[in-house]
């Protein structure tokens, strides 16, 4: 089988400073593949390269097709999404009008299809459709992000740190319904700083240290290795 995202020898600079050297990855279709790592570590920087936000060099693949030099516009149009790390919602328009502006690309009678399905995996969304965006919770804007990504109907979902700032409740309920976007056939690249909840949810991991991966296996591969135990879990592995 072929994989859905296929990332080849992809560097990322700002200016002369190389953030990201010379990383291959990929997600298969289905799948939930995380990147772990500090802070800095390049992560984002990677996302935001494979969506188009920012230039790089390498070759980046996408259900076959090479997406390298696409403008994000068309990367979304082929099934491509990314919720970012701020979220970068519409404050001043409702609930409903942001997951609105998500299905842009996206025939009538299939948006009004997504947005059931938004729904279902967000009920509180449904609850909130007519309040302003930026009047929510930090745990309803992220759902929300993740609800407008979703109205694309999205082959790949990329989500940039979606546990940032948020109750460890919250935290389990984002991480669940990831779990479920699996389950609807949606493939998910997560970048997350909580690595043990990441682990814990991923099929495959990556980790990510000064803009390189020096790691990489099954989620459980990567669990029970003791360096990724002492130095992203918090303890060290017996």
């Amino acid at each position: 089988m072929s994989a859905l995202l296929t990332v080849s020898d992809v560097s990322v600079a700002y200016g002369k400073v190389e953030a990201v050297r010379s990383v291959s990855l990929h997600v298969d279709a289905g799948e939930i593949v995380t990147i772990i790592g500090a802070n800095g570590a390049g992560k984002t920087t990677l996302m935001n390269a494979i969506m188009g936000i920012l230039p790089l060099n390498g070759s980046v693949t996408f259900r076959g097709r090479q997406v390298s030099r696409l403008d994000i516009e068309d990367r979304v149009a082929a099934g491509l999404s990314i919720v970012p790390e701020h979220r970068e919602l519409f404050g001043s328009m409702t609930v409903e009008e942001n997951l609105q502006l998500g299905a842009f690309r996206v025939p009538r009678a299939e948006a009004t299809s997504a947005l059931e399905r938004v729904n279902t995996l967000f009920p509180r969304l449904k609850e909130r459709r007519t309040q302003l965006a930026g009047t929510l919770s930090g745990g309803e804007q992220q759902m929300l992000a993740m609800g407008r990504a979703l109205m694309g109907q999205p082959k790949l979902l990329m989500l940039d740190e979606p546990s940032l700032g948020l109750a460890p409740l919250i935290v389990a309920d984002i991480f669940r319904i990831v779990g479920e976007l699996r389950q609807a056939g949606v493939a998910v690249l997560l970048v997350e700083q909580n690595a043990r909840a990441a682990l814990a949810i991923a099929d495959r991991a990556y980790v990510m240290e000064l803009g390189e991966f020096i790691m990489n296996g099954s989620a459980k591969e990567i669990s029970d290795d003791p360096r990724v135990a002492a130095s992203y879990l918090g303890f060290q592995s017996s």
